[in-house]
């Protein structure tokens, strides 16, 4: 490849007119697409996709950058690499966008794309644009329709009705994990039980494995893992039978409760089941109290989290039960807001002194306390609890045959005794392994989102799509006049034949969960150019896992939970090979700036603010009025607090790599970046710098000089430590090498150096910025007399005798106390090294005039005198 035609090299470098015409070049080579038949090792880098919203932000340049750095990285080590890039486009803010706009959904997610697209150009990244997909095009949904039958036809699809919750502003049905905080996570609007026939996948078929695989992601964050397991929530325990005493007519004579901890069983005060319970539904046929309760409860959404934080309430069913471990003993029957139906079996028993949101209930309907498990450092016979429940392990107290026995020991104690006994015959209790994790609910109503491929006949039931009938594709037009699914209402595009019988029949109007379309894009990325099948089996088995994955913290549950699914279902389908998507998984942190406010309390934007700063601190004054504006706290970028920055203001000063430069160096890649103008303008100065430096050292004229050796090695080791570091994604370690080797060329070029060094050294300093500051790399390279383009140079080879110390620094102690550090050659032998430290200031200081009695030298590793 050809370098662009260029006028002489300027003193200075100019972003605006150089990034666009490399730009060109990378693309008139086609540098970045990727061939599935090349021979060489493969390495699949992926960044999250953004949602197509109309603008990109800092995030998304952070969060690009890295990915670009490792993608051009592993390029130049001779790799093949796969990095392409697509569009998470379904959903509710296209719904949303427009009902305000008037528009269809299409027409607004396929403008921001386009306009979305251009910015991400700009930033000069690496991406194989030929492979780029949209989750909203029919072409990509269609296979994701042929998935979904296939998963249903391997019993991974059920359908059923099901407590759900559900949205009460954007009408559809949220998963529990889009339930942020009893929330709906786009609306905001508190969420709402309701009872709906859904489509569901059956994620907990794989329960187990999803579990026990996480131990094998070793190139995954440990609280990523923690937290997937915590969500899957893998529990051993028992599930008790409790007899009712004077059942009802209709009621079943018995209760099932699922417990952990068995050993608690003689702390227990009360029952409780969950408002959908049979027992609860039984007495409340008679009862209108209890029926307005149950109510009241449906009110609250069936997330584990906004059910913690809800007051816990309940209501006497005037039923009791049978203790397991003593008959006499009977318990008070509650119907509880605390109780999910979906987990266990639906009905707990309260141990109000080991657990906390049963302490809260007992405590507000007087039942009582009896501690049953006291601490090794408490003393049994004073230990009480009374607002906070004790939830350690000890030694059983008030607990009969169970007393002075750990927690563990009562566990087993209590499980093979309710095995041995019996109720009716069969044993009160069996071991039973629980998890936390439901099945996924995909149905959502509303359009904008891929159809379900089902139609429903009276005669036949819910009827697959043909395949050769795929796509599905949604109507063209559509009206949000009316709150609700607008699918509802169209009836040209709803009423359809059955494919079985062809009686009149109805399509399936809910659409899937837009989280589908993001299980297993990276999966299409491998053959997106494929008509007859999701994936080409071959090219998936070879691309995936996905080498390094990059994306925010907060998917740790939803979406990688969610893809990891998607991946054994697709691999149970047989269109793929592979059962983990992603091999290596790295979580960036946010782009945080500071916040602005005028005197009347309204936000105001950093572009309109100048920052004055002197002895008595910093102040800000909006730049047209001249108003002081209050500083305020350094929160996420968002548009509700207009601490956002642009972009595209950024490139248009700057340039994209001066952009690029301050996301990667300012602080660890996994923390927070404060976004600052004085840290974006010490980038840009650096680039002018590099910029000099290598125009420089393009002059140098000369044969061999002293200085060589020095600048040699500063190169070498940076070279050699850069390398360490992009493979650890110590992005900002890299930089700081970057500008330990621009200081010693600088320092080199202001004495006596050759051509060859001084050249050399700048060829390292160019590709080593190549990854973070590609279109400056490609100037600097083109100013150095290279040939080709830096983008497809190979990376450079550390000399490592240059990585050699030729000297050493040892601690020195005496009488066993660190007194000194001395460097010495480290060739020096012993003898040597024993008169380099008694000769050094500190130790003789150290010494006092005293004469060490013994010298121990450990080589490479201490020195020990002993006076």
């Amino acid at each position: 490849m050809t370098q662009p035609a260029r006028p002489p090299h300027p003193e200075r470098y100019n972003a605006k007119e150089t990034e666009p015409l490399w730009q060109q070049a990378w693309n008139d080579a086609a540098i970045y697409q990727t061939r599935n038949d090349d021979d060489r090792p493969k390495y699949y880098v992926l960044e999250m996709f953004p949602y197509p919203s109309g603008r990109i932000h800092m995030g998304h340049v952070r969060n690009y950058a890295m990915g670009d750095v490792v993608a051009r990285y592993k390029r130049a080590r001779g790799f093949n690499v796969l990095h392409p890039m697509g569009w998470d486009a379904f959903g509710l803010p296209a719904e949303n966008a427009a009902m305000e706009r008037k528009v269809n959904p299409r027409e607004w997610t396929y403008a921001n794309i386009a306009s979305m697209r251009g910015q991400l150009q700009s930033m000069g990244l690496s991406l194989d644009w030929s492979r780029e997909i949209a989750t909203c095009d029919p072409d990509y949904y269609k296979h994701q329709q042929r998935m979904f039958l296939d998963f249903l036809d391997k019993g991974l699809v059920t359908r059923r009705t099901a407590k759900v919750n559900w949205d009460p502003v954007d009408h559809t049905v949220l998963a529990n994990e889009q339930v942020i905080d009893g929330r709906g996570w786009r609306s905001g609007a508190l969420v709402e039980q309701r009872e709906l026939t859904q489509w569901f996948f059956k994620i907990t078929d794989f329960a187990q494995d999803l579990y026990d695989a996480l131990d094998g992601l070793e190139r995954w964050p440990e609280k990523v893992r923690v937290m997937q397991k915590n969500w899957i929530g893998r529990s051993e325990g028992l599930e008790v039978r409790f007899a009712l005493d004077a059942p009802p007519a209709g009621v079943a004579p018995e209760l099932k409760v699922y417990t952990t901890r068995p050993d608690t069983l003689f702390g227990a005060k009360f029952l409780a089941v969950a408002a959908d319970h049979p027992i609860a539904a039984a007495v409340a046929a008679n009862n209108p109290a209890l029926q307005t309760f149950i109510e009241e409860c449906r009110r609250t959404g069936t997330a584990q989290a906004a059910i913690d934080t809800a007051e816990k309430l309940g209501f006497d069913t005037g039923l009791t039960v049978r203790h397991p471990l003593d008959p006499s003993w009977l318990l008070p029957v509650y119907v509880a807001n605390f109780v999910l139906m979906e987990y266990g079996t639906g009905a707990v028993f309260g141990c109000p002194a080991h657990d906390q949101r049963d302490l809260d209930f007992s405590n507000k309907y007087g039942l009582g306390n009896t501690p049953v498990v006291c601490p090794e450092d408490q003393d049994a016979m004073s230990f009480v609890i009374t607002d906070t429940a004790y939830d350690g392990d000890g030694r059983m107290i008030n607990s009969r045959f169970l007393d002075d026995m750990t927690t563990d020991e009562a566990f087993k104690a209590v499980a093979n005794r309710l095995e041995e006994e019996t109720l009716d015959g069969n044993p009160i209790a069996s071991r039973k392994v629980q998890f936390r994790l439901r099945d996924w609910g995909v149905s959502r109503q509303r359009y904008w989102g891929c159809p379900i491929p089902i139609i429903h006949c009276d005669t036949c039931g819910p009827v697959p799509v043909p395949v050769e009938d795929l796509p599905v594709k949604l109507p063209d037009t559509v009206s949000f006049d009316v709150p609700g699914n607008p699918l509802e209402r169209d009836h040209a595009w709803r009423n359809v034949p059955c494919p079985t019988c062809g009686a009149p029949a109805r399509r399936e109007t809910d659409t899937m969960d837009t989280f589908v379309d993001s299980s297993w894009y990276y999966a299409r990325f491998t053959a997106p150019w494929l008509t007859d099948a999701p994936t080409d089996r071959a090219a998936v088995d070879q691309w995936l896992a996905v080498d390094q994955y990059i994306g925010g913290i907060e998917h740790a549950i939803l979406h990688l939970l969610y893809a990891r699914f998607f991946m054994r279902a697709m691999q149970a389908t047989g269109w793929s090979g592979v059962s983990e998507p992603f091999d290596g998984l790295f979580t960036q942190g946010m782009v945080v700036h500071e916040t602005y406010k005028d005197a009347v309390g309204a936000w105001v934007q950093p572009a309109d603010i100048r920052i004055v700063a002197d002895d008595s601190g910093r102040q800000a004054f909006h730049v047209k009025t001249g108003d002081p504006i209050s500083i305020g706290a350094i929160e996420k970028m968002s548009k509700s607090k207009k601490n956002v920055v642009d972009p595209d203001d950024i490139i248009a000063s700057y340039g994209a790599d001066t952009a690029r430069w301050f996301m990667l160096s300012d602080s660890p890649p996994e923390r927070d970046v404060i976004w600052t103008e004085d840290g974006v303008q010490g980038a840009a100065r650096f680039v002018q710098r590099v910029w000099r430096l290598v125009s420089l050292a393009a002059g140098v004229t000369g044969g061999a000089r002293p200085a060589d050796a020095a600048l040699r090695k500063a190169a070498h080791k940076a070279l050699a430590a850069v390398e360490e570091d992009v493979e650890r994604l110590r992005f900002n370690r890299c930089v700081a090498h970057i500008y330990t080797l621009a200081n010693a060329l600088d320092e080199a070029l202001r004495g006596t150096v050759s051509a060859q060094a001084a050249q050399e050294a700048a060829g390292i300093l160019t590709q080593l910025i190549a990854p973070m500051m590609p279109h400056l790399a490609e100037e600097c390279w083109s100013a150095l007399g290279r040939t080709g383009l830096v983008a497809q140079a190979p990376w450079p080879e550390a000399e490592r005798a240059l990585l050699v110390e030729d000297a050493v620094t040892l601690p020195v102690q005496l009488n066993g106390k660190k007194r000194a550090d001395v460097t010495v050659p480290r060739s020096a032998d012993n003898a040597a090294v024993e008169a380099l430290v008694l000769a050094d200031d500190a130790v003789q200081k150290a010494l006092e005039g005293r004469t060490p009695k013994k010298v121990i030298v450990v080589p490479g590793r201490i020195v020990n005198l002993v006076v």
